[in-house]
């Protein structure tokens, strides 16, 4: 089961979100590879963002789609979904280009949020035609939600789609005490259609906006023990893990040593089932 690190763990804003830093960050790293978060700014260069991942030789198993995609769903417009497809057939050219397989998705997004819900699962119609004609898996992520709530709306997007894909974030999930329904033997279908975990500890309560930011696990309130005894008892060899939270300080710096520390006690936990605390 890989354990991986998204690309925005190493870069963004205060490194100008330079991707050639995964040249001398990847060798450093004591991952399986990378979930390669796309940002807007990447759409002009996208051939030049290939060529540099594949002559660097670096696993990218996962894509995850540019954000905004989910916002420009949410509007119905016929101008926005076709922008919308447009960009994503930009997310998918680069998946395919560098090999991944998986591509995690925003359904729903940023201040609008699933205000229009039936938008964003209408839109999925769309998107999924294309992710199946480049191969790639679309996994819709459990995002935060202002209006309603993640399972809810995944469980919306089932019944219309029995086979669609799922991402599970521990830490949204916390966000709205939701962590337990992973757990109930009768979410039969969220647990067969997960294919994809982001890792993230959470230290807020219900919806607690002024602590959405992402914690390295065992610094929030996430019980990772129990999780981690139910991805033990899943044996599911197509799972994979992402570490998401930020590695890197104000002026961009990474710091390597606090990342490996965060992929070893994943580590310990898949193999072992322990944290043994790095």
């Amino acid at each position: 089961m890989p354990i991986l690190c998204s690309t925005g763990a190493l870069i963004g804003r205060p490194n100008n979100r330079d991707y050639t830093l995964l040249e001398e960050l990847a060798p450093k790293l004591n991952c399986d590879g990378f979930e390669l978060m796309i940002y807007p700014d990447w759409y002009p260069i996208t051939d030049k963002l290939i060529d540099f991942t594949n002559d660097i030789g670096i696993n990218i198993p996962v894509i995850h789609c540019e954000k905004h995609i989910g916002e420009l769903l949410s509007s119905g417009t016929d101008e926005d979904l076709k922008s919308a497809m447009h960009d994503f057939k930009l997310n998918c050219e680069i998946a395919k280009g560098v090999g991944a397989k998986k591509l995690v998705l925003h359904l729903w997004n940023g201040l609008v949020s699933d205000s229009r819900i039936e938008n964003n699962i209408a839109g999925y119609k769309y998107l999924r035609e294309i992710s199946d004609k480049y191969g790639l898996l679309l996994l819709v992520e459990n995002v935060v939600c202002n209006v309603s709530d993640p399972m809810s709306n995944l469980h919306e997007l089932y019944r219309k789609y029995p086979d669609a894909g799922f991402v599970f974030d521990t830490k949204m999930a916390a966000f709205h005490c939701q962590e337990e329904l992973l757990y109930d033997d009768g979410n039969s279908w969220l647990q067969d259609n997960i294919r994809h975990y982001h890792v993230n500890d959470y230290g807020g309560g219900y919806k607690d906006w002024n602590n959405l930011k992402v914690l390295p696990i065992g610094e929030g309130r996430v019980d990772f023990d129990k999780f981690f005894d139910y991805i033990r008892s899943k044996k599911q060899q197509d799972f994979t893990f992402t570490v998401e939270s930020t590695a890197f300080d104000k002026t961009g710096v990474v710091h390597i040593d606090i990342l490996n520390k965060r992929f070893d006690r994943i580590g310990n936990y898949l193999s072992e089932g322990s944290s043994c605390d790095a």
